[in-house]
């Protein structure tokens, strides 16, 4: 019923898209130089684009939204601020794609940026749209933290791991859980560091380790921290398969120091190249603003 569901869901927008096709076919033969006839048509345009690649999403999980892990790497303040610009890319990126993005987790750098931060993107196939994603960024910068206007190289690494609903079984042994509570850091608010609502879970098999503390309580902190990590043991679940299955493909999906995916060079030259599959762009700044599509497209075009 759930595949159904989803493909019914994928021929309606394919019809959508036909109605839409033909309603301003009409509309240009009647106003060919009108500006918001011109806007809505390269819109469709775009919305056709997307929805062509709609057979790359081939693994079980696609569908699904997706919690995605943003940590700084050594180099202090540098590595905080490159983690929050990361962020605020992400989220700027669910934003164009009409997907819900909020924030699970977030701890604040020392003096600027942010040391981690856990967002749950919500939306059609926000799984297979970041899946990719995984792995070690690398930006290359004037350091606006050096008075001396040193180049400054900094890494932030990303992890993704799919929003697994209720339908998927997934056992869960109290007896392997940790669950440690304490107060939550931030800017303040009513419920910000006056009581120990924020929830830490850790799976000792697996060594995973969940939090949530934006919650308005712990019993909520603690659902969703439980489904954080329903999430994640699911995907080492799949990534363990994919190891025996193909051991190229697990080595893509490993998360290490050194396993770098994409360069954000801002100088001496503007240019963001993916390392995997070597496409390019010099508009630095749209790419910081969201603009990813061409690289994970190409990614999923790889497979």
């Amino acid at each position: 019923m759930q595949k159904q569901s989803g493909l019914e869901k994928v021929l309606n927008n394919f019809y959508n898209l036909e109605s839409e096709y033909k309603n301003l076919a009409e509309l240009y033969e009647i106003a060919p130089d009108d500006k918001d006839v011109i806007s809505e048509i390269e819109k469709l345009a775009d919305a056709v684009h997307r929805a062509k690649f709609i057979t790359l999403f081939r693994d079980s999980a696609d569908n699904n939204g997706a919690f995605l892990f943003i940590q700084a790497g050594a180099g202090g303040t540098e590595a905080q601020d490159w983690a929050e610009m990361l962020a605020r890319m992400y989220a700027r990126w669910a934003e164009r794609h009409g997907f819900l993005c909020e924030v699970i987790e977030e701890h604040a750098g020392d003096t600027a940026g942010i040391k981690n931060i856990t967002y749950r993107i919500t939306g059609d196939r926000a799984y297979g749209w970041l899946k990719n994603e995984i792995g070690v960024h690398r930006l290359v910068r004037i350091s606006p933290f050096n008075a001396n206007g040193k180049r400054q190289t900094s890494f932030a690494s990303v992890d993704v791991w799919p929003d697994v609903d209720d339908s998927i079984e997934i056992e869960i042994n109290d007896k392997d859980l940790r669950i440690d509570t304490y107060r939550s850091s931030g800017a303040g608010g009513q419920h910000v560091n006056k009581t120990d609502s924020a929830v830490r879970i850790t799976h000792i098999p697996t060594g995973v380790v969940v939090t949530c503390q934006n919650e308005r309580s712990q019993i909520q902190n603690k659902e969703m921290a439980m489904k954080m990590l329903r999430s994640r043991l699911y995907e080492l679940e799949r990534q363990k398969r994919a190891a025996e299955e193909n051991a190229a493909l697990a080595a893509q999906k490993k998360i290490e120091w050194g396993s770098q995916i994409r360069n954000y060079v801002l100088y001496p030259y503007q240019l963001v190249k993916d390392v995997r599959t070597g496409v390019e762009k010099t508009d630095a700044g749209a790419v910081l603003d969201g603009d990813l599509d061409d690289f994970m497209l190409a990614c999923l075009q790889r497979g």
